[in-house]
């Protein structure tokens, strides 16, 4: 018996409902051999970014488990990246006008989700040991998930539906609030009782570890005041959401230099993309 027919066999059927499902010769998804092209990108902040894109039968079969399997699940509602109709400012409106903002990054975020985390999700949701391992295969590259996969972000926010409602009990315990955007932590309090936030601190770092999570140690963790400027995902919420005052100032510096015919650090089409994240963040903060 061929090692094709034996897995078949072996698997209840399953693999065959998956190619149904995702509108692949089971045959196919089989014998794919997940591949990936690296490269890397400029940092915002600065630095850089490793991504690793797949190939394109592999990034099209992952754009239909995404959109087939895993788009309509539910994620817990901290999670606010990668969400439909959810940006940074919703991540930040939570937070607005509190005592102490607290600010926690996790290191490797997407490596760190582990290939094991990604089967075990496959079979809470129904899938059998075979097609979950099959699964987890066409989505987790060297035993993590792949930043650059189409399934990697909708994929951090599910399985770690678990982390996120254990953080956001006990940030409720602690009489603060959490949301998590991607790799940022955020927990915010109504009065500053520095006992609390030592003993949230102690605790996230104790609970992340469970779940293969640490710190990021190139960025300290940012326990920030009212007296000082409180950023949630890049955003200012000390009073209500808005970009940082120096890039408000950056951006009409930049308008000028282009009036008057000097040379800008931005391209008119950058600078409409920054005009256009400087309106959402206006119109989306009032509605909060």
């Amino acid at each position: 018996m061929s090692w094709f027919r034996w897995l078949l066999g072996r698997s209840d059927n399953q693999v065959q409902e998956l190619a149904r499902r995702l509108d692949v010769p089971a045959r196919q998804l089989l014998n794919l051999k997940p591949q990936y092209r690296s490269f890397r990108i400029p940092k915002r902040r600065g630095g850089h970014r490793t991504i690793h894109e797949p190939v394109p039968e592999l990034k099209r079969i992952q754009r239909r488990i995404h959109k087939r399997l895993l788009a309509r699940l539910r994620c817990h509602e901290a999670a606010t990246g990668f969400r439909p109709g959810l940006s940074i400012v919703h991540n930040a409106l939570p937070h607005v006008g509190k005592a102490v903002v607290v600010r926690m990054d996790l290191w490797e975020f997407f490596p760190s989700t582990r290939a094991e985390r990604v089967y075990q999700y496959f079979r809470f949701i129904g899938w059998n040991r075979r097609t979950s391992q099959l699964l987890t295969e066409l989505c987790t590259r060297r035993g993590g998930l792949p930043q650059g996969a189409p399934t990697s972000p909708a994929l951090s926010n599910l399985v770690n539906y678990q982390l996120d409602a254990r953080l956001d009990a006990l940030a409720r315990r602690l009489g603060a609030t959490y949301t998590r955007y991607a790799d940022d932590l955020t927990f915010s309090f109504q009065e500053d009782d520095p006992r609390a936030i030592r003993y949230l601190v102690r605790r996230t770092k104790t609970i992340l570890a469970e779940y293969g999570y640490r710190f990021n140690q190139r960025k300290k963790l940012a326990v920030c005041r009212r007296h000082q400027q409180q950023r949630v995902t890049g955003l200012v919420v000390n009073q209500y959401v808005n970009l940082p005052r120096r890039t408000r100032r950056w951006l009409r510096a930049v308008k000028h230099y282009m009036a008057t015919g000097r040379e800008a650090s931005l391209t008119p089409q950058q600078l409409e993309g920054w005009y256009a994240l400087e309106l959402m963040v206006y119109r989306q903060g009032q509605q909060g």
